[in-house]
């Protein structure tokens, strides 16, 4: 066992007890609801190390959800949807998931990502700890302060971030902050790290339209202002 534990919420219980079969053959625990009340109950319970969660629930919706579990914490979520329009996605990326599948998916490919997404969250390479400007980063605690103010940030958020103030001044373009921030090849979505970079700025600009911190190079990608 890997000693992680993941839930998944999803109102098919067949789809459950096919991501339920290959996560358990890659080591991990897994736990289920089927509706989004018994999704926080379970949560709240089980305290999983990641979310696998479903758009279209029952009641309240996978969307609801993600915002309710962000509210209390920033564990990684994954969003299952049927939807394929890039403002459905957006939607939930918009809302605090890490990632998302598009329904019907591949379960190995599911896997994968999980996995990705648990390679990217130790931040076991480089420093423990870093100082820049106004922002003081705690790598392994993932804390981050911004004038001694603790920021609320996704694990994806958190990543980026990182990724930024490791190397201020170096321009990262969409595939380099994807790989950082997922661990694969995200081409199907590549706005999905725009959508993000928004988010990221609404929570450490002083201003969001006009950002200080994190620019944009225009046909190039992003950079951590110097």
């Amino acid at each position: 066992m890997t000693g992680k534990k993941i839930l998944v919420v999803d109102d098919d219980p067949k789809t459950v007890e096919l991501v339920k079969l290959y996560l358990e053959r890659d080591g991990y625990a897994v736990v289920v609801a089927y509706d989004g009340l018994s999704a926080l109950r379970v949560f709240r319970e089980e305290l999983p190390h990641l979310v696998i969660l479903d758009l279209m629930l029952p009641g309240i919706d996978g969307v609801e959800i993600c915002r309710l579990l962000r509210e209390e914490s920033d564990v990684p979520i994954i969003m299952l949807t049927a939807r394929t329009q890039d403002r459905d996605k957006m939607t939930g990326l918009d809302t605090g998931a890490d990632d998302y599948v598009t329904k019907p998916f591949s379960p190995g490919e599911l896997a994968a990502r999980v996995r990705a997404l648990f390679r990217r969250l130790p931040f076991e390479r480089g420093p423990t700890e870093i100082k820049y400007g106004e922002f003081i980063m705690n790598i392994p605690k993932r804390d981050v302060h911004l004038k001694n103010k603790p920021l609320k940030l996704t694990s994806v958020e958190f990543k980026i971030l990182a990724t930024f103030l490791k190397e201020p001044g170096r321009v990262f373009d969409r595939v380099e902050l994807i790989d950082k921030a997922f661990g694969y090849d995200f081409e199907s979505f590549d706005r999905a790290i725009d959508v993000h970079i928004f988010n990221l700025r609404h929570k450490i600009e002083p201003d969001p339209k006009h950002p200080r911190y994190i620019k944009t190079i225009y046909g190039a990608g992003y950079k951590f202002s110097e």
